[in-house]
């Protein structure tokens, strides 16, 4: 055979799609290019065998790299169906020409499936990221083919010459220059194809060694496997992890293809919601890490991977984003996370209520931005009791009734100890609300359902502890409103249920979110912003310290320990309501040394 030399071809007709599909943005990606090519080979041999019934070409495919890092080369190589001079113009000489497209317009059978991963011959290119000099010894499968070799430098020139190849497939040689010599060593190289190509389903060695684990846990169908195999499989995709909570398996045909498995991992702490990874795969090669790309904010959350054989392989995030096969996907996931977490808590209600504290957060993030799984998903909220007792929303009302469809919550469990007993005392149940979302969500329940209100400790209390004894002549309400000098203060005077509590704090609930909301956002700004203090002192006429105080009124010999002791008992009030900040601490201590001083005198 003649040398024959050119120029490579360049069709300005097809270089824009190229520029904005195929801009690679990583040079590592040449792995995944060049074996997904290795791949498609080999499938097409095997196709044109079936097809054509020459079953001399029917084989087990396999990709073999080998790395020489004296030579400074890295060689792919496989035993698919082979190029010859005239391939190697058309397919590799022509840019941006889709041998797949070909191939799958001839050999495309009536269901519409393609196992063709790429563009041959467009993702080739990628290898002159990280090589100054490109070969390719290739013998084609096509009946008396002579073996060719293709070389270029990385400009625009090539030459094509008999090759030496003898068994049918390709070699695609790499020259790595020194400012790439981190791909001349054998772990380097391993590392990839475990990132890129690890599921394919075809032995890819690298110096002799099997570097891939082949077939992953989502082209079986679930009815086969068993817990151990999803958490096996599992721990391949994100080694050393704590095990999953549960996990969802995906397998879609209509109206897409998406496959793929979902776990939800154990969160030790609410920000590490951060660290979830779903791995995007097409056709079993990795695309990419980065699930925001595909899936809501809210499901960030999980781990995992999830093919779809349709997915763009290289374009950018904006692109995906807007593209509206991925908003249907991203639309079907949420829908199957919605439908598995309802199957959780019917199937297993003690266990669901279990890794409930685990996945609250993202569960109701969800909700607040996705109006769809709010309405599939909002009758498997849970909300727990001080005692650690599960209630959905309609059973907490059920429960309670005399609360008339308010529920009660705390913020701060060891903090409003007293006011969480007095509840009790009143035979209502108080949920603990502990997660930073769940302020904003509370409030997002009750603009979805007008009938149920949230209301604190202290504002419940406030409705329901006991018999009102304020007046305008109150002596006990003056007493407490002088002694303290507060004008901000409002004193109100019952009789509570629990005598051994002279006074509580209460504020209207309105009032505590507004500073809740506040201090939230003193702390995200660093700014001081106003508090938002409206409480009243409950004075608790049954206690009989209170009653003590009344008494002594009228000894202007005890005006001052009469006024040191409504000071105490404030102190006190203010403490069960939340606490102490480090000034208020001071005087408290204060205080309490000067009241003991005085009661030691015997004044």
């Amino acid at each position: 055979m003649s040398v024959i030399s050119g120029e490579i071809s360049i069709h300005t007709q097809n270089i824009f799609p190229i520029i904005k599909k195929w801009l690679y943005s990583e040079h590592e990606i040449f792995i995944r290019e060049l074996v997904s090519n290795s791949f498609d080979a080999i499938t097409k041999r095997n196709t044109i065998a079936t097809k054509e019934g020459r079953s001399e070409l029917s084989i087990t495919g396999r990709v073999e790299i080998v790395v020489d890092k004296e030579a400074k080369t890295v060689t792919i190589s496989d035993n698919g169906l082979g190029l010859d001079a005239d391939d190697l113009q058309k397919y590799i000489n022509q840019v941006a020409f889709s041998g797949a497209e070909d191939f799958v317009k001839k050999y495309q059978d009536n269901s519409g499936e393609d196992p063709i991963i790429g563009h041959f011959g467009l993702g080739f290119y990628s290898s002159f990221m990280v090589a100054s000099k490109v070969v390719i010894r290739s013998l084609s499968h096509k009946p008396g083919s002579v073996s060719a070799l293709w070389e270029c430098d990385g400009s625009t020139s090539f030459s094509i010459t008999d090759g030496d190849r003898t068994e049918i497939g390709t070699d695609v040689i790499l020259h790595i220059p020194d400012d790439n010599e981190e791909y001349v060593f054998e772990g380097r190289i391993e590392e990839l194809v475990k990132k890129y190509a690890n599921f394919l389903p075809i032995e890819i060695l690298v110096n002799g060694k099997v570097a891939n684990s082949q077939n992953p846990l989502w082209v079986r169908s679930a009815t086969e496997l068993t817990d151990e195999d999803y958490k096996a499989f599992y721990q391949t995709l994100f080694p050393y992890n704590p095990e999953p909570l549960f996990w969802i398996h995906l397998n879609v045909d209509y109206p897409f293809n998406l496959k793929g498995i979902l776990y939800f991992p154990k969160l030790v702490h609410e920000l590490d919601a951060k660290k979830g990874q779903v791995k995007l795969y097409c056709r079993q090669v990795f695309v990419s890490d980065s699930s925001q790309e595909v899936l809501p904010d809210f499901l960030t959350i999980l781990q995992g991977a999830i093919d779809c054989p349709d997915l763009p392989l290289n374009v950018s995030r904006s692109f995906l984003q807007n593209d509206p096969y991925v908003q249907k996907i991203s639309k079907h996931v949420v829908k199957k996370v919605a439908d598995k977490l309802i199957e959780e808590f019917r199937t297993d209600r003690s266990k669901f209520a279990g890794y409930w504290d685990d996945i609250s957060p993202f569960v109701k993030f969800g909700m607040l931005n996705h109006g769809d799984f709010y309405d599939k998903a909002r009758d498997v909220v849970l909300f727990k009791n001080t005692e650690g007792k599960d209630f959905t929303v309609s059973e907490y009302l059920e429960a309670n009734p005399k609360l008339d469809k308010k529920v009660v919550y705390t913020s701060n469990k060891d903090a409003q100890g007293r006011y969480i007993q007095l509840c009790k005392d009143q035979g209502f149940d108080v949920i603990v609300l502990q997660s930073m979302i769940d302020s904003h969500f509370i409030q997002f329940l009750e603009s979805k359902d007008a009938d149920v209100k949230f209301v604190s400790v202290e504002s419940a209390l406030a409705d329901h502890l006991g018999t009102d004894e304020t007046n305008d002549e109150s002596p006990l309400q003056a007493l407490f409103a002088t002694a303290l000098g507060n004008d901000k203060l409002k004193v109100s005077v019952q009789a509570l249920g629990d005598a051994s509590i002279p006074a509580i704090l209460t504020q209207p609930e309105f009032s505590k979110r507004m500073q809740e909301m506040s201090a939230a956002m003193n702390q995200r700004s660093g700014m001081s912003m106003p508090m938002f203090e409206d409480y009243t002192l409950v004075v608790n006429a049954a206690s009989p310290i209170v009653q003590n105080l009344k008494a002594m009124t009228d000894d202007v010999t005890k005006a001052e320990l009469v006024n040191q002791v409504c000071r105490y008992v404030y102190d006190l009030a203010l403490i069960g309501q939340r606490p102490l900040t480090g000034e208020q601490m001071n005087d408290f201590i204060f205080r309490s040394n000067q009241l003991l001083g005085q009661l030691l005198q015997g004044k």
